[in-house]
């Protein structure tokens, strides 16, 4: 733990806590901490630090790099000299690292940065360890000291003494540049190599030992510290004084220009509300034709490009837009691996998912690609990836998404953004530990998604985000990963159900049938709509109206999917009026539907003996195979070829199978929709894990930090057991567990350990973070979802419990 972050955490008000807190909600996530010294650890923590650090822009991480460059006592002033600006300047950005707890200022108004953030950047601006490092260690003897004092052309005096000299002879650049004066040839460009592309690089340990080279006479000097063989380091002051007075780390406090146009918000919103609509139909349409015909797998993982084009070709969608909707519907549970049907099919989520209304449906398309950690659009070196294939990138396309969305939607309203390239730069100012090359990669992918999805519009090559995106934009926190099945952060967010009703408002659930059996619509259709018309109709044109063309065969197709003459008219009535023509078409087909049958058959038997097959037709213990005379001489049986002969052999017949002869082919149907329903979800790199039957959850509500700080300060750091009295008190009280259970609860207590709890009157309870107080133990039940109170007499089982 910080001692330094605690110490200050006590000094601090309750509005100020509660505005740490709101920044970092993951400090206070279940089980929330109960004092101030438990939050300092959480708020140390290295992950926890490193995920802060993701969500400030650039000029915070360059006024804690400065600050770390300059050592760990350096003030405010001190700091703004050595970026070459006013006083004031990096103050806005040092108050908001306080915010994040990341740095804060001391009782003698020096910056204090924490310690995980120390930790990981070692080298800040390019700098190496300060002398004192080098200077002060063990490895360094008095004597070698002394030699670098005479080097250096000063008095020799004690280790200390000595050390403070040094430091002070190679911290002054003018000093240094004299020195340099007097270097052998090479030393200067030996040494400018490690001043800016330092500070650690590798060397030939070999010339370090060679009399009058330029290594030997930099590790002489104190200018270069071997720390192995073929590894040399620059201390930090040496480097800045050979950097020389007008050095300057980056400091960019204002963000990069981008080139914007105006919109007219009207034009935004209509587009919004084609898109929208557009995106859930074709989904509906995507998945209805997997239901048909399983997405068979690579053996690399993922979907092969014919079957992304042949979805694309029976759907009608383009295959940008199929290859997005594949990969939102997997993340989204929608389409999974299913064994038996050998392919990618929906799942039982989906039968749910499209008797939900039309808002719901796209949310849930939404939150999937809000957490979607792969582009579908994204190319490399030319080229698409495989579609739901493993993605290296993995969590930073995810980011990257959500980064480039929340910049889009910073713009003032009715504003678009005419510069992609400044637009990747202003990203990159918002959030600069994105990698820069990946970023410029996915940019362009993550404005067309989201053009597909309605969350921005194009106009002229200008993208402006729509009041959908903006809505999703501020749900990054709620994002979650890949993994998740469901997220009723973002799926139920209040902004977002508003602005997803909006979108879909404009859908047409009616049709203008004409008398040159054409039905238009004029606006975007339903999903039901258009899988009515899709099922009896061809469709011609898409857009701002979609015309469908029915044709006999289109009518046929509707007849051979099981729908009546009635039935398909009926259904066109509802949602138009049906004009005498179509009438007439309609009714012609059927009748002629029908007039040749075929027929489906596992395998056929055949015999000379018209007689002998009457015999067997007959026979009661066949009876099971179904049996059907086709020819006087020819059978059809029910059961594959294998059954049958079992079945005649046992029944006192001899048959014999025969090859196929080539001229007629007797297949087995395939199934056209798989039994289960698909329980295996899809993971990158194609391998598959078991879906189970979740129900979702319920949103708990977010922390209130207010209270949270409310409830610290008024408890402060004191309260708990004693330390090394736990063993004692358990021996003493929990009399009823055997040792080893007394030890499992112990390291409850010690190290908030998780297990699983009996009590006397039979409750169970899974429990961690507790504290002892008075024969009770105090805590955290994950059941009730809050901390309880629990008579160590009472328990009667403790055993282990894993996540």
């Amino acid at each position: 733990m910080d001692d330094h972050l605690l110490g200050w955490l006590k000094t601090l008000d309750e509005e100020r806590l509660a505005r740490i807190l709101a920044n970092r909600p993951d400090a206070i996530a279940p089980p929330w901490p109960r004092r101030l010294g438990t939050l300092a650890q959480r708020l140390g923590n290295g992950f926890a630090v490193m995920e802060a650090l993701r969500t400030l822009p650039l000029p915070a991480l360059e006024v804690v790099e400065a600050a770390l460059a300059l050592g760990d006592r350096v003030d405010a002033a001190e700091l703004a000299r050595f970026l070459r600006v006013p006083e004031e300047a990096p103050a806005p950005w040092l108050d908001l690292l306080a915010d994040h707890a990341l740095a804060w200022p001391d009782g003698e108004g020096r910056i204090r940065i924490v310690g995980a953030l120390a930790r990981w950047w070692t080298a800040p601006c390019g700098l190496g360890e300060p002398l004192a490092h080098y200077l002060d260690s063990w490895t360094v003897s008095a004597d070698a000291l002394r030699s670098l004092a005479r080097s250096l052309g000063l008095p020799s005096g004690s280790k200390r003494r000595t050390a403070a000299a040094i430091a002070g002879v190679l911290s002054d650049a003018g000093r240094v540049t004299a020195l340099l004066a007097r270097a052998p040839e090479g030393a200067a460009r030996l040494l400018e190599g490690f001043a800016w592309d330092g500070p650690v690089r590798d060397v030939d340990g070999g010339r370090f030992v060679v009399p009058g080279s330029p290594e030997k006479w930099a590790a002489d000097h104190g200018l270069l510290f071997r720390t192995s063989w073929n590894v040399a380091e620059m201390p930090r002051e040496v480097a800045l004084a050979l950097r020389g007075p007008d050095y300057r780390p980056p400091f960019t406090p204002e963000p990069p220009d981008l080139a914007t146009l105006p919109v007219d918000p009207e034009t935004v919103d209509h587009l919004m509300t084609l898109a929208a609509p557009h995106v859930v139909e074709r989904c509906a349409a995507m998945l209805e034709n997997t239901a048909k015909a399983p997405l068979p797998l690579l053996k690399a993982g993922g979907v092969g490009v014919r079957e992304v084009r042949r979805v694309a070709r029976e759907t009608g969608c383009d295959e940008d837009e199929t290859r997005l909707l594949l990969e939102v519907c997997a993340v989204a549970r929608l389409l999974a691996w299913d064994e038996p049907a050998g392919g990618l099919v929906p799942t039982d989520r989906f039968d749910r998912w499209r008797l939900d209304d039309a808002p719901a449906r796209l949310r849930v398309l939404l939150a999937a690609w809000w957490r979607m950690e792969r582009s579908s659009l994204r190319r490399t070196r030319g080229k698409y990836g495989t579609v739901l294939g493993d993605d290296p990138a993995g969590a930073a396309v995810a980011r990257i998404r959500r980064a480039v969305l929340g910049v889009l939607a910073r713009l003032p309203a009715s504003t678009a953004c005419a510069d992609t390239g400044g637009l990747v730069r202003l990203v990159h100012w918002h959030a600069p530990l994105l990698d820069p090359a990946l970023l410029a990669e996915c940019a362009p992918a993550v404005l067309e998604e989201a053009r597909l999805l309605g969350l921005t519009v194009r106009d002229a090559a200008h993208d402006a985000v729509t009041d959908l995106g903006r809505a999703l934009a501020v749900l990054d926190a709620d994002a979650g990963d890949e993994g998740d099945g469901f997220r009723p952060a973002v799926e139920h967010d209040p902004g977002l159900v508003e602005c997803s009703t909006r979108a879909m408002a404009s859908v047409r659930r009616s049709a203008l049938f004409g008398a040159d059996l054409t039905a238009v619509v004029t606006g975007p259709p339903s999903t039901e709509l258009a899988a009515l018309l899709d099922r009896a109709a061809e469709r011609e044109s898409r857009g701002t109206a979609s015309v469908w063309r029915f044709t006999p065969a289109s009518v046929r197709g509707a007849l051979d999917a099981g729908h009546t003459a009635d039935g398909l008219l009926a259904d066109l009535a509802e949602v138009g009026v049906v004009p005498q023509p179509l009438d007439y078409l309609v009714r012609d087909v059927a009748r002629r539907h029908g007039e040749v049958t075929v027929t489906t058959v596992a395998c056929i038997v055949q015999a000379a003996d018209p007689a002998l097959l009457a015999e067997i037709a007959a026979h009661r213990r066949l009876s099971r195979l179904g049996l059907r005379l086709l020819a006087p001489t020819v059978l059809a049986s029910a059961a594959p070829a294998e059954r049958t002969l079992a079945a005649l052999r046992e029944n006192g017949y001899a048959p014999v199978p025969v090859e196929d002869t080539g001229e007629i082919t007797v297949r087995r149907t395939r199934i056209e929709e798989p039994r289960d329903g698909g329980r295996l979800i899809l993971l990158p790199g194609g391998q598959v894990a078991e879906l189970e039957q979740q129900v979702p959850p319920l949103t708990e509500p977010a922390p209130d930090p207010r209270e949270h700080a409310r409830r610290l300060l008024a408890t402060g750091g004191e309260g708990g057991q004693p330390p090394g009295r736990t063993w004692a008190v358990i021996g003493r009280m929990a009399s009823r567990l055997p040792t080893a259970q007394q030890s499992l609860l112990g390291f409850v207590v010690d190290r908030g350990v998780r297990a699983a709890i009996t009590l006397a009157d039979g409750l169970t309870a899974t429990i961690s973070h507790g504290e002892l107080r008075s024969g009770v133990l105090d805590a955290w039940c994950e059941e009730a979802g809050d901390y309880l109170e629990f008579p160590l007499s009472d328990i009667i089982e403790v055993r282990g419990s894993y996540a």
